[in-house]
């Protein structure tokens, strides 16, 4: 028994038929079919332009494969777009206004979230993550890039950069020792996700 067997005619042509299916960022959605047909599918309201929806009122296969290719992944919600991760170049989807660097899970870092440097094998804390690149950012104390620090050389110099402390600092009578509280700037590729 085919796989599809069980859906009902549109449902099944919505699956089976080739159709190419383009993402705006909104809600609009274009469903390019093979027969050159192009259609415009809004999933808020449930609209599409073909004549199937607008003289029958029925739920046309082009607001189901909209519908289909949302839920396996295929092409981004509503709102989100598709990009690419700004070190592995893996796709993933994004807010339309989201802030670049894009990054995907595996390099995506936070304010606050714990890494491991791969050099030294320390944890840092996460300060932040910049969209310049490790060969536009200056280390002012060793007169380089990030990128020609050293122990940076082995990671590509388009890396966006991640600003860290290590979390254990001295502390004096009066406080922490300033020198202690030192903030490090590494390319992205440097840094693994801690473990929790």
């Amino acid at each position: 028994m085919p796989t599809n067997a069980h859906l009902d005619e549109r449902s099944r042509r919505a699956r089976e038929e080739p159709m190419a299916v383009h993402a705006f960022g909104t809600t609009l959605y274009e469903v390019e079919t093979e027969t050159g047909h192009t259609y415009l599918v809004d999933v808020a309201t449930r609209r599409c332009t073909c004549p199937d929806h607008a003289f029958r009122d029925e739920r046309c296969k082009h607001l189901r494969r909209v519908a289909i290719e949302i839920t396996e992944g295929s092409v981004p919600p509503p709102g989100h777009r598709a990009v690419t991760c700004a070190v592995c170049a893996d796709g993933l989807f994004v807010p339309v206004d989201a802030l670049e660097p894009h990054l995907c899970e595996r390099h995506r870092f936070e304010r606050g979230d714990l890494a491991v440097d791969r050099e030294t094998g320390g944890t840092v804390l996460v300060l932040g993550v910049s969209p310049r690149h490790a060969d536009e950012v200056r280390i002012p104390a060793h007169d380089c890039t990030v990128a020609e620090y050293a122990t940076n050389r082995g990671y590509p110099a388009d890396d966006p950069v991640v600003s860290a402390v290590f979390p254990t600092v001295d502390v004096e009578r009066g406080g922490v020792k300033p020198d202690s509280l030192r903030v490090y700037t590494f390319p992205v590729s440097r840094l693994t996700r801690a473990e929790n």
